[in-house]
């Protein structure tokens, strides 16, 4: 016999199949309700973490793009050298590189000094295994500059590749390599073009510098 339960209202009842059939329908519509809300919220979180991800992007590549466009302003005795140059840096962790340098006549907010900064700083990007972006930095004037390695500052962690790109200047074609190229008379060529990857996270960007010629226009691409 199936138990039948009374409603004060009217007299009438609703069996126990019909109650457990109702308090199965409410649990799944609980379940779908809290399965919407957290898929909603992880795809928030997921928006969020990509928007400032992106930001971080933006920042950095608007911030590099303001320095290699200071560093085609005169500085110190070498007014009429070209603005970006190839040297040998002494690294963190991976020995002496050869890095894409350039000179900032007042130095840069990323570089904290422990007394008053210096002008004429040089100044190398490169790209250290595990941890990011460095810059490399020193300025010309220090007492001991030509016996102690340059400073090195983390500009971000989420840089895992640095790539130069070349003009051909008689056929207009481009070419990248990660390592910087060297003339067929063996001296340093300076990039037009340099190119960061950024990761984190599952999501890639890709951001391209072009570097400034000393009259502070472009180069052609």
């Amino acid at each position: 016999m199936i138990a039948r339960f009374k409603s004060s209202a009217d007299g009438k009842g609703f069996t126990l199949v019909e109650l457990l059939l109702a308090i199965s329908i409410m649990a799944m519509l609980l379940v779908a309700l809290f399965t919407f809300v957290f898929s909603m919220g992880e795809i928030w979180g997921h928006g969020s973490e990509k928007r400032l991800f992106e930001q971080h992007v933006n920042a950095v590549t608007r911030h590099l793009e303001a320095m290699f466009r200071r560093a085609t302003l005169p500085i110190g005795s070498g007014a009429l050298a070209e603005p970006f140059t190839v040297r040998e840096v002494r690294t963190v962790s991976a020995g002496t590189a050869d890095l894409l340098g350039f000179n900032l006549a007042d130095g840069d907010r990323l570089l904290v000094w422990n007394g008053p900064p210096l002008p004429e700083v040089q100044c190398s990007l490169g790209v250290e295994p595990n941890r990011g972006l460095m810059l490399y930095w020193q300025s010309v004037l220090e007492i001991d500059y030509a016996t102690t390695a340059p400073r090195a500052v983390l500009v971000s962690p989420f840089v895992t590749k640095l790539e130069y790109f070349y003009r051909d200047a008689d056929t207009g074609s481009w070419h990248s390599d990660s390592d910087l190229q060297k003339s067929s008379e063996g001296h340093w060529l300076v990039p037009d073009s340099v190119k960061l990857t950024f990761a984190h996270g599952g999501i890639t960007i890709e951001r391209t510098l072009m570097l400034p010629a000393r009259d502070g226009s472009l180069p052609l691409f």
